[in-house]
């Protein structure tokens, strides 16, 4: 297991936690706000798949857990992909592999952030070389959104991280409950099942959770967007235990 994640086994995420991280790393988030808002700029075109609140939940988690290997799966133009490589630039540690079934992230994704910690591997992430399953210590999913896809993650993958492991996943409370026969069903399902708790600022399923982070946004002076994005369903939470 990453020694980081296994020092802080029994925090989970939070709004509480949440709330203290922006205030611990306001500075540091800014620098990267503006960093990204100039990334996006170079790159027009590109697709920016998370919204600026779960951008920055996102890096502040990573500034916190400080994980020494963290795999993403799902990347496509690679907004995510550079907002957690900026995360473990600044925490002077780790590593990205990133999956994916394109590759248009390698064209965007600057060289200052990927030289040194970052590998891409281009294909299924079901049929990739499974080596990149060991000793994960962060997880980001944002990939097939279909049920299936779920099941394939939450019955082959997550057994193998360890307790504690943080875990992201995009696109599940696009509403305050997610269409059945969707990955945002079964990962809701499998969090109920191994009773593991589950933190979201969706503006959809935690109105007054995004309404708090809108309030302590305003008050560090972290509004100006980065993108005109406003949608924000994923959720974060810890694997509790081996799940069977």
């Amino acid at each position: 297991m990453d020694s980081n994640v296994n020092g802080r086994l029994g925090e989970q995420v939070t709004l509480d936690l949440v709330d203290r991280l922006y205030r611990e790393h306001a500075e540091a988030l800014r620098a990267a706000r503006e960093a990204q808002r100039a990334h996006r700029r170079a790159h027009p075109a590109m697709k920016t798949q998370l919204d600026d609140v779960e951008a920055e939940i996102t890096y502040l988690l990573l500034r916190h857990f400080r994980p020494e290997k963290v795999v993403e799966i799902g990347s496509l133009h690679g907004w995510s992909t550079s907002w957690i490589l900026r995360a473990l630039a600044d925490n002077g540690t780790g590593r990205l592999i990133t999956a994916d079934l394109i590759d248009h992230a390698t064209g965007t994704v600057p060289e200052s952030l990927s030289a040194g910690r970052w590998e891409f591997r281009k294909g299924d992430a079901k049929t990739l070389t499974g080596d990149w399953r060991a000793e994960v210590g962060y997880l980001f999913v944002d990939a097939d959104h279909r049920a299936r896809f779920a099941k394939w993650y939450l019955a082959e993958v997550f057994p193998t991280l360890a307790p504690g492991t943080p875990v992201s996943v995009h696109d599940v409370f696009h509403r305050a409950t997610p269409l059945p026969f969707t990955e945002g069903a079964e990962v809701l399902r499998w969090l109920e099942r191994t009773g593991t708790r589950y933190f979201t600022a969706s503006r959809a399923r935690a109105p007054r959770t995004h309404a708090r982070l809108g309030e302590l946004r305003r008050e560090l002076g972290l509004t100006e967007s980065v993108h005109t994005g406003r949608d924000n369903p994923m959720l974060y939470f810890r694997v509790a235990a081996r799940s069977a």
